[in-house]
């Protein structure tokens, strides 16, 4: 089989289980369709893990440098002569290391859910929606052009809706999958109308035409695009920023950001597909496949960027730490995490010594989707047994879940940064970039990394210890292999994920880029991740007062960070009393009564003037007769009055 096969193979086999599983699901046996869809993700892994070898070893480097391969190329929407829109499959650095990441997670996913989801009523029907997912995430990371990108964009956000809403008969499963559907479908205008300005000012949608004539100096059409300007900035950075916000609404960045927390009403295994591997990292993904143009045609645009990635990542972890929902604690960190990854592109810059930023961000995707998904899988695992997500309902579950309890400790080491695990390269790495090119990224970035150690590590000790385990009490893990296999091979990935070489295959120019770690660098964070690490054990490992009467001394900004900033409140006020109130009612009122109302008097009129002079056309000879009579002596009268 050609290299081109099987690069086509990988997105069309979840296709396949998505069409088998959701049209002929009623004539496959329950106990079998799980195991069908976890068979073909796990040939689409393979073929995945086929892909790269071959890519990163044998075609892709040329001169010493990554190139891409373009494969399955068809010219599908031709305009004019100038400008078409084409499909095609892509591979190059990013979107190989996407395709191991995204088949990786989603096998696994696939596997733990036979476990985790066995007994629910609609479970054919969950793993085609698995399939559709994936199959939307793979089209769209190996997508050539932005158009075609955006059509899987789109899918993706279908897919996510009918999986945070897969328990359509809760309403608030049902509410969180139309909050996700409907805030991000506001980014996506902006996204839309950044990809048409960018298609007008460059004549082509293909990413790699895109980059050419927009991050060139000497380009005709980066002169064009940068000559112009609106509001003290060029059409290229408008445009830029437009595509930029679609990437933060699908990446749950501020002010974005208030899906993703309710999203958490979907099935577990759900959030640890969305959050390590799918849709969160969409937005990254999508500033990285644009990163020339950003780094050489608008700067500004990446600055931007930066400080949206820095803010959010110090706010969302913020709120992590005040939060006592195990799902909602691991949804702010995610937040947070990608807003690592995002500041990371945002503090790099175009030339020598100045991209370490892509890297790092890049491998903080890489390292985040093993230990992301380890942490979510795990509380899955913990909610499976104790029937709730509350935290005050745990405690004391290490003897009890001796699997999760390692592995989730692992994670939470990697997550926290702590050598040798794998975030504290990604991490380290992202720390020296921010530190050579942004002073305040560097410190924000660094209180939320140290904020980021306290809120898990919380999480860690009111989990399994905090309480005295129950002696009697059973291994909740006895014979839910299909759960445990999963989270110990991701734990592989969290505690080893960091010594790949990532800058040798991943880089903004293609060429090798050297992430070196210095001692002199690495003390501080390092430092500040292990009294987080000691101050959450002092606090949370026993029982005690401390922690509530930190609580009532932090009085009002804890509340508000409990609250969440009260973001959510501000929206509704913003659309009830605003929108709705201000604004829809006198729109509603002018609708009803001048718009409508002149069509309904209108008609009303001309049916009561219809009314009127119907009876003159009754068809009855003897009105017509007394008319024509009744008109005769009309005029008699009047020609008497006349002459007389």
């Amino acid at each position: 089989m050609t290299l081109d096969n099987i690069v086509l193979l990988i997105p069309l086999l979840p296709l396949l289980s998505f069409l088998l599983l959701g049209l002929a699901g009623k004539h496959i046996s329950v106990r079998f369709s799980g195991v069908i869809g976890s068979v073909i993700l796990g040939a689409s892994l393979v073929l995945a893990l086929v892909t790269a070898y071959d890519y990163f070893f044998a075609i892709g480097k040329q001169g010493g440098e990554f190139i891409p391969y373009l494969t399955a190329q068809l010219n599908w929407l031709p305009f004019n002569s100038d400008l078409s829109i084409n499909l095609g499959l892509v591979l190059d650095p990013i979107s190989v290391m996407m395709l191991l990441v995204v088949t990786f997670v989603s096998t696994m996913v696939h596997i733990y859910s036979l476990g985790y989801m066995k007994g629910e009523e609609r479970y054919t029907t969950y793993y085609a929606y698995l399939g559709l997912f994936t199959f939307s995430m793979l089209g769209l990371v190996l997508s050539t052009n932005i158009f075609q990108m955006y059509i899987f964009w789109e899918l993706v956000g279908v897919s996510s809706y009918l999986l945070i809403g897969f328990y359509f008969s809760r309403p608030s499963a049902v509410a969180a999958a139309k909050k996700a559907f409907i805030v991000t479908r506001f980014a996506d205008l902006g996204f839309l109308i950044g990809i048409l300005m960018l298609g007008y000012g460059a004549h082509s949608y293909d990413f790699f035409t895109l980059i050419d004539r927009l991050s060139h100096p000497g380009s005709s059409y980066l002169v064009a695009m940068t000559g112009a300007s609106f509001l003290g900035m060029s059409t290229l950075t408008w445009a830029l920023i437009l595509v930029f916000i679609g990437g933060a609404g699908k990446s749950a960045m501020f002010p974005f950001h208030i899906w993703l927390p309710d999203a958490m009403e979907g099935p577990t295994p759900i959030s640890a597909l969305i959050h390590a591997a799918t849709m969160v990292v969409a937005g990254v993904y999508l500033v990285a496949r644009l990163f020339p143009i950003f780094a050489v045609g608008a700067p500004d645009a990446l600055t931007v960027v930066g400080y949206v990635g820095a803010f959010t990542a110090l706010f969302a972890a913020t709120i992590a730490c005040t939060q006592t929902d195990i799902k909602k604690v691991l949804a702010y960190s995610t937040i947070s995490q990608i807003g690592f990854m995002l500041f990371a592109l945002g503090v790099a810059g175009w030339g020598p010594g100045k991209t370490e930023g892509f890297t790092a961000g890049m491998f903080h995707l890489f390292t985040h989707a093993s230990f992301k998904a380890l942490l979510f899988l795990g509380a899955g695992s913990i909610i499976h047994a104790v029937h709730s997500n509350e935290m005050k309902d745990m405690g004391g579950l290490r003897k009890s879940m001796p699997i999760t309890h390692i592995t989730f400790l692992l994670a939470a080491l990697a997550i926290s940064g702590i050598p040798p695990f794998a975030g504290f390269f990604s991490k380290e790495a992202i720390f020296s970039a921010a530190e050579q090119s942004n002073p305040i990224i560097y410190w924000v970035g660094l209180i939320a990394g140290t904020l980021t150690a306290f809120y898990i590590f919380r999480l860690y000790f009111m989990i399994f210890w905090h309480k005295t385990p129950d002696a009697h009490a059973h291994n909740h893990e006895k014979g839910e292999w299909a759960m445990m296999i999963p989270m110990m091979l991701l734990a592989v990935g969290a505690v080893f994920g960091g010594f790949i070489p990532f800058g040798d295959f991943v880089s903004a120019t293609g060429k090798p880029l050297a992430l070196p770690i210095e001692l002199s660098h690495i003390i501080l964070p390092v430092g500040l991740g292990v009294l987080s690490i000691v101050a959450a054990a002092i606090l949370y490992r026993k029982e005690s007062d401390v922690p509530q009467r930190i609580v009532n001394a932090l009085g009002g900004f804890y509340r508000a960070a409990y609250r969440k900033f009260y973001i959510d409140e501000i929206y509704l006020f913003i659309t009830k009393k605003i929108v709705f109130k201000l604004m829809g009612r006198p729109s509603a009122w002018f609708d009803r009564n001048v718009v409508d109302g002149t069509v309904q008097k209108t008609g009303s009129l001309t049916i009561a003037l219809s009314n009127t002079i119907k009876r003159v056309q009754s068809g009855k000879l003897q009105a017509y007769t007394m008319y024509f009579f009744g008109g005769v002596l009309l005029l008699v009268v009047l020609l008497l009055y006349k002459f007389a």
